[in-house]
């Protein structure tokens, strides 16, 4: 499948002629259409479907703002170096590779049962736990075979400078959720004030990868699409829910992982709370599962698979991977999660800018609510010039309760308590329950995210999709469905004579009125091998001109993976295309509808 996809350049490494660079990419003009179909579709399934609120933010970012995520301090991985090259490489992964390597050999039953335990919570060690590991099965420098270097961070974002001072410190965003989360002000705005409602973003990405490796699956520059979904932090439940609820999905949770039993087959209804968080994340996993089997993917290759506890941010409410499953194994390609109120929180706090939510209550009513007291006097006295900035605080989160009770319990027992960076001594402040007339509350939005890599399930796609055709190992095809092929129809006269060329540009003008991508080939070599080139772009379609039309306008229509043919007047072609394309005909009533024609490909 790698010399097809060199060959019909799908994609190839980038700066080839200089050598080429680990981690980048350049697609062709096969792959890139591949892409834009792909992107089409998604736009469609969840921008669309959902309603969604598509943005395009800056990928060249202020320090600030990665600061603030917590992207500065701690967006790494763990990296070994060779004690005498010198040479990186990515931690868990040589660990990966060793314990792989090992379980193919003759192990006692004991010593197989821990390499495999090892190698299934391998995702769950922190620095020290994966130095500890490295030693005890002695990993080597896969190279050299030298010793290795006890592992150490890896911060995995590209540094740069805005501006010609060079003073103006910024990095290359490593995903495109920052940028919807600082204007989240304005995507309220636009939706008249009101949650639920989610923000998406298509666009490119950087992580400077330690090691990058298996082709698309891990590259230092792609292409994501993400959603963030803002919602009631309260209130996680989803309209939606109920049409999904009686949908199975193969859920790989913590617990199974850590018993070694497998994925299990369940519906999300009864999924949800115990096993998946929430209403609103379990509706994404089943959309996210649909779009990836729409797309071409193997049901039977896709698992989600729940973080371990030391994978999750310390932030983070759940999280669950949709893996794909090819020859480099199991494949994370969407991210799945709970990201709480935390990117909102930290974001506010740090520019000062509100970015919270009022939820109107359906009537107004009392209520005891938790109030605090300042000695205002006491306190501008104690705090001096930090007192304007404590006092703005207390001032912003009067109307949140959830974060007064957090203030309070942070206060409870202590003789200080952090307000906004200030230490208040705690005799300053008093908590008091009062009634109050309420007409709803302020809230920081939790946020749902499924974030999808798109090139990766590119390339999964590419490889769920490749069949060699019986008897001839040397002809591969590319069974791509036709939603995402980078051309829905090839345009083939069955010889090189003028009166069957002259019919091309009819077509032509006929595919692009519907918007259907096309590809024609005119060359003089044998029919069959026009339609080999075809299969192998993934084309599923194939009109060919031949006498026997001229006569009665007609042509054949050639479906890819049967080789199957009918035929068909010219100008019902975009129509019949368009509607295979849809999928609201199956090939097989194209063939109950048409007659079909024998053809003997050579």
């Amino acid at each position: 499948m790698e010399e097809l996809l060199k060959h019909r350049f799908f994609y190839t490494v980038a700066y080839e002629i200089y050598g080429g660079v680990k981690g980048l990419y350049d697609f062709g003009p096969p792959g890139s259409a591949m892409m834009a179909n792909l992107i089409d579709l998604w736009r469609e399934f969840f921008i669309l479907e959902e309603n969604m609120l598509q943005v395009q933010t800056a990928a060249l970012t202020p320090e600030i703002v990665f600061k603030t995520s917590g992207h500065v301090d701690k967006f790494e991985d763990m990296m070994v170096r060779d004690v005498v090259t010198s040479e990186c490489y990515r931690a868990d992964h040589l660990l990966e590779d060793a314990l792989e390597a090992l379980l193919k050999t003759d192990l006692d039953e004991e010593a197989r049962k821990e390499a495999t335990t090892t190698l299934a919570l391998l995702d769950n060690f922190n620095c020290q736990q994966l130095g500890e590991q490295l030693k005890k099965y002695k990993v080597k420098s896969p190279d050299t075979n030298n010793d290795i270097t006890d592992p150490f961070p890896f911060n995995l974002m590209f540094s740069t400078s805005i501006g010609p001072t060079g003073k103006f410190k910024g990095y290359l965003r490593p995903e495109t959720a920052q940028g919807m989360f600082v204007n989240f002000f304005r995507l309220l705005e636009q939706n008249a004030g009101k949650l639920p409602f989610a923000a998406a973003q298509i666009g490119p990405a950087y992580r400077n990868e330690i090691a990058p490796r298996s082709g698309l699956l891990r590259v230092r520059e792609f292409t994501l699409a993400e959603i963030e979904h803002f919602v009631d932090p309260l209130d996680k439940s989803h309209p939606k829910f109920a049409s999904v609820a009686d949908y199975v999905l193969p859920l790989f949770s913590r617990v199974r992982q850590k018993e070694q039993t497998g994925i299990e087959k369940m519906t999300i209804g009864s999924a949800v709370p115990k096993t998946v968080n929430n209403e609103t994340l379990g509706y994404f996993l089943v959309r996210v599962h649909k779009f990836l089997i729409k797309a071409g993917v193997r049901p039977e290759h896709i698992r989600f698979r729940q973080h371990l506890e030391n994978e999750m941010a310390h932030y983070a409410c759940d999280c669950w991977d949709a893996e794909i499953f090819t020859s480099y194994g199991w494949i994370e390609c969407v991210g799945n999660a709970d990201r709480a109120c935390f990117d909102l929180s930290v974001h506010e706090k740090a520019s000062g800018k509100k970015l919270s939510a009022f939820i109107p209550l359906a009537e107004p009513r009392d209520e005891e609510i938790l109030v605090i007291q300042t000695n205002k006097p006491a306190l501008g006295k104690s705090l001096k010039g930090d007192a304007k900035k404590v006092f703005a605080y207390l001032e912003d989160i009067k109307d949140e309760p959830l974060k007064l009770k957090q203030l309070q319990d942070n206060a409870k027992g202590s003789q200080t308590v952090q307000i906004d960076g200030v230490e208040v001594p705690t005799h300053l402040l008093t908590f008091a329950m009062q009634t109050k007339r309420v007409t709803g509350r302020t809230v920081q939005p939790s946020v749902i995210e499924p974030s999808f890599g798109l090139g990766r399930i590119v390339y999964c796609l590419l490889e769920h999709a490749y069949f060699s055709r019986e008897g001839d190992e040397q002809r591969g095809v590319l069974s791509l469905k036709a939603v995402v092929a980078p051309y829905k129809v090839s345009l083939l006269p069955l010889v090189s004579a003028e009166q069957l060329v002259g019919v091309i540009p009819r077509l032509v003008r006929l595919l692009t009125r519907s918007r259907i991508s096309y590809k024609a080939d005119t060359t003089g070599v044998s029919v069959g091998k026009r339609y080999a080139r075809t299969d192998e772009l993934g084309i599923p379609f194939a009109v060919t001109i031949d006498f026997e039309g001229l006569s009665d306008d007609t042509v054949t229509l050639r479906e890819r993976d049967s080789t199957q043919q009918v035929r068909i007047k010219i100008e019902e072609i975009p129509s019949v295309v368009m509607k295979l394309i849809d999928e609201e005909l199956s090939w097989d009533d194209v063939r109950k509808t048409y007659p079909n024609v024998s053809v003997k490909e050579q």
